[in-house]
């Protein structure tokens, strides 16, 4: 164990962008070039996205530290997602950091995402150095970027300092950055050393009494709950007593750092002291979350922390009631499931989590359909059984004009010319309006819509079938804004199973031309279970379980071979924007299946006539 460096001059930066320009890439060969890989070190690539899902998507989830030493001082380096969802990610970190990198893709330019960090950012008055990534691509377009984002520090309302950014021009992947488009592009020594020269030292009271604010939570098998921040005034030593502030005011618990741990490339490294300005790992606390100040006793008054965004949309998370459930996971009741939702909310403060008025049910809000089917999948792999209610979008009333508003989205499509067409249309149908329309080369067009997130839901499938896969769609949280209306859903019933058992190739056939089947011959299934999509409005039942009758009488030719379409299999994303509000989806261990709420037919009747009446 090894006291911290206490020459070294600090700088926290975080690493800001859209999703996929490269924000991980960059930190690998920042890691890399700055010396904090052996030379014969295996080191998997994108090395920040640690865990399971994060790089079967190729997507951060997570926001996570990391840090390097470049000519005497220490960089604390912040990886945060790039999805829109995981914003709340995002909003938490910028309070750790003086400096910001705004990573923009060299031919996509400034997308929605980049736009609502750098809003965040420099709100907070930090600031920001520009790298133009993937210059190496072939249609890349340097200079009409660098147009485009000084136009969007304007419309941001950035202060003169802020307007005054360096630009460096970099390929993440190559490992190379350089101040001029012609330049020797070496290495990212430009780059480091930009940092060093442009973002402040933190701006901290080392004689103070020690106080920081918890921004990341996360549980270790050995050391307990460990909570991440940035010291902001004082030293902090290993066994000082400490007390634990809500925002409020009021005294969570009173202990002792048990374990202080300091970042360095990939690991963390425990030291005896740190002090302000440094960013921490802290170990030995029960009850401490987020936002919470961890303090010297003598502090009894909490630091200030920045709320986040309020969640917008909302599901219902249920115990798994179908014939089928509690055979293929071992955590099925509800104590099990309200324990870990409950528990995620310590860590993710993003989502919110309260008692349904159904029984058994837990409703579960956040930013967006991908953050909550992360949370599902997580718990899904952990062994849970599941039903997952269609997504709703959290109104609110006006204070002042008490009308009733929902949340809108901004949402930027690039698609080839002859979809834009079809695009425009959809969107129209689903109360979107075109705010601007403008060629983006190669044959694309770039349309920006203004459309209610109810809109949204279940369109992302529909939006690639019509683009033939083509299309790119980026949305971001607008604002609320009164509400539109009814929005009309999917238009196409379901196939019904009428019939518990196992499917038959022999039905299945039978059935093909009734609509598009989302099982295969041979699969478990039982009565109310949603067997496919119906080619007309309404719902059917359906007998898929029916086999051949066998006669004594020789067929005078063989049968005609029973060829199945293979059946349309839905990720659990697109199983959630499928359904409609009678539906639910059945999540476990090894399968994803879309059922009634009601399961008997009697009950589905009654249903449907109360909800009419």
């Amino acid at each position: 164990m090894h006291r911290l460096e206490d020459h070294m001059e600090i700088r926290n930066i975080a690493i800001i962008a859209h999703v996929d320009h490269g924000k991980t890439t960059l930190v690998d060969a920042l890691l890399k070039q700055s010396g904090s890989f052996r030379e014969n070190q295996h080191v998997a690539d994108r090395a920040m996205d640690s865990n399971d899902l994060e790089r079967e998507r190729g997507i951060t989830i997570l926001a996570k530290c990391t840090s390097v030493v470049w000519k005497d001082s220490r960089i604390n380096i912040i990886d945060t997602p790039g999805h829109a969802d995981f914003g709340g990610e995002v909003e938490r970190i910028l309070s750790m950091v003086d400096g910001a990198i705004i990573l923009v893709d060299a031919a996509e330019g400034a997308l929605p995402q980049t736009k609502f960090v750098l809003g965040k950012a420099l709100a907070r008055g930090i600031r920001p150095i520009v790298v133009v990534n993937k210059i190496d691509r072939s249609d890349a377009r340097p200079d009409e970027v660098h147009e485009e984002i000084f136009d969007l520090f304007a419309s941001l309302g950035a202060d003169e300092h802020q307007l005054d950014f360096p630009m460096l021009y970099a390929s993440g992947r190559q490992g190379w950055a350089d101040l001029e488009l012609d330049g020797p592009k070496k290495d990212l020594s430009p780059l480091f050393d930009l940092v060093l020269r442009h973002v402040p030292t933190p701006d901290v009271d080392k004689d103070a009494p020690f106080g920081m604010v918890a921004t990341i939570l996360e549980s270790d098998n050995f050391l307990g709950r460990i909570l991440t921040g940035r010291i902001d005034q004082g030293r902090a030593k290993v066994n000082m007593p400490v007390r634990v502030l809500r925002p409020d005011g009021s005294v969570v618990e009173s202990g002792r750092l048990t374990k202080l741990l300091s970042f360095r490339g990939l690991d963390r490294v425990p030291v005896d002291e740190a002090e302000a300005g440094d960013i921490v790992a802290v170990a030995g606390l029960s009850e401490a979350t987020i936002p919470d100040t961890i303090a010297d006793p003598s502090i009894t008054e909490p630091l200030p922390s920045r709320p986040v965004d309020p969640p917008t949309l909302s599901m219902t998370f249920r115990i798994n009631d179908g014939p089928l459930g509690g055979r293929e996971g071992k955590k099925v009741t509800s104590r099990q499931i309200r324990d870990r939702l409950f528990k995620e909310t310590e860590g993710n403060v993003a989502i919110k989590v309260t008692e349904s008025p159904e029984s058994e049910a837990f409703e579960v809000a956040g930013r967006g359909e991908l953050q909550l089917g992360v949370l599902i999948e997580t718990m899904r792999r952990e062994g849970f059984e599941l039903t997952i209610g269609r997504p709703r979008v959290l109104f609110r009333e006006n204070e002042e004009t008490g009308e009733r508003e929902e949340p809108f989205e901004e949402v930027l499509v690039d698609v080839d010319e002859p979809y834009s067409g079809v695009v425009v249309e959809k969107m129209s149908l689903r109360k979107g309006v075109m705010q601007d329309m403008r060629p983006s080369g190669g044959g694309k067009v770039r349309l920006t819509f203004l459309i209610p997130s109810r809109g949204l839901i279940g369109y992302h499938g529909e939006f690639l079938t019509d683009t033939r896969g083509t299309g790119l769609m980026n949305r971001l949280f607008h604002g609320y804004l009164p509400y539109v209306g009814t929005i009309e859903g999917r238009r196409n019933g379901s196939l019904i199973s009428a019939e518990d058992g196992q499917t038959t190739q022999y039905a299945l056939f039978a059935l093909q031309d009734r609509g598009t089947m989302f099982v295969d011959a041979g699969e478990k299934i039982y009565t109310g279970m949603i067997l496919g999509e119906h080619s007309r409005e309404n719902d059917l039942d359906i007998n898929a379980v029916r086999e051949k009758k066998l006669t004594n009488m020789r067929a005078s030719g063989k049968d005609e071979a029973l060829l199945l379409t293979p059946p349309r299999r839905m990720s659990l994303e697109q199983a959630i924007a499928y359904i409609e509000d009678d539906e639910l989806v059945e999540v476990t261990p090894s399968a994803i299946r879309i059922r009634k709420r009601y399961l008997d037919p009697n009950e589905r009747k009654r249903a449907s006539k109360s909800r009419e009446s």
